[in-house]
């Protein structure tokens, strides 16, 4: 994963084992419980933005993602938040088809804006009985980074292409000989608008008479 030509490198962050929930009071095979939880706590009073969450598929058919998000700059704890819901991993949670994929979560995907993140929770769901475990493998958080102004304005300078200060100007009129002739055609214009004859504009009723200046043909 890469921006504007530098490595972004995954959070630091902890992922816990995966937990196995069981249904009654006694624990039952986890493999046949149908969903496990793992959390990934990132660095302590350090919020990230997060861009993306890479990982690779171990036979998990469905993830949702949840987010524990800080308001910034308010006494208020931490909430909870669904940023995605189902994510179907496999095509099917009795075959294999996507059961050991390398799969991305980007920030537009999420219901969500996942900002000052704190702790991320992974619910992973197999209803299928047919395989023993599943759970998530090379787990990754990617912070979001706000790209850098001078750095796109030296980006955009640096695709301009250069315009040659002398251009091929052949098979056009020189330019000396059209800007006379249009200083001339200038000239003969100013020349017939001052010498233009009054021409008769018709009849003209002022305050119920006649001006004599404009029945005048002079």
């Amino acid at each position: 994963m890469s921006e504007s030509g530098d490595e972004i490198k995954p959070v630091s962050c902890t992922i816990k084992p995966p937990v196995y929930l069981h249904i009654g009071e006694t624990k039952t095979d986890p493999a046949h419980s149908g969903v496990c939880v793992v959390d990934v706590t990132l660095p302590f009073g350090k919020p990230v933005n997060v861009e993306e969450i890479t990982f690779k598929n171990y036979y998990t058919a469905y993830l949702t993602v949840r987010l524990l998000r800080r308001s910034p700059g308010q006494e208020a704890p931490s909430k909870w938040s669904t940023a995605l819901r189902d994510l179907p991993l496999m095509d099917n949670p009795h075959t294999e088809g996507g059961s050991q994929d390398y799969y991305s979560i980007h920030r537009t995907q999420m219901q969500v804006e996942p900002d000052n993140v704190t702790s991320v929770r992974l619910i992973l769901r197999q209803p299928s009985a047919a395989w023993l475990t599943f759970s998530l493998e090379e787990i990754k958080i990617y912070p979001h980074t706000e790209p850098d102004p001078e750095k796109e304005v030296s980006d955009w300078l640096s695709d301009l292409t250069l315009v040659d200060n002398h251009p091929d100007l052949e098979g056009l009129p020189d330019p000396q000989t059209v800007s006379s002739s249009l200083q001339q055609m200038w000239a003969l214009t100013e020349v017939m608008q001052s010498n233009q004859t009054t021409a008769s504009i018709g009849r003209f009723d002022v305050d119920g008479c006649y001006d004599i200046n404009l029945l005048s043909l002079t």
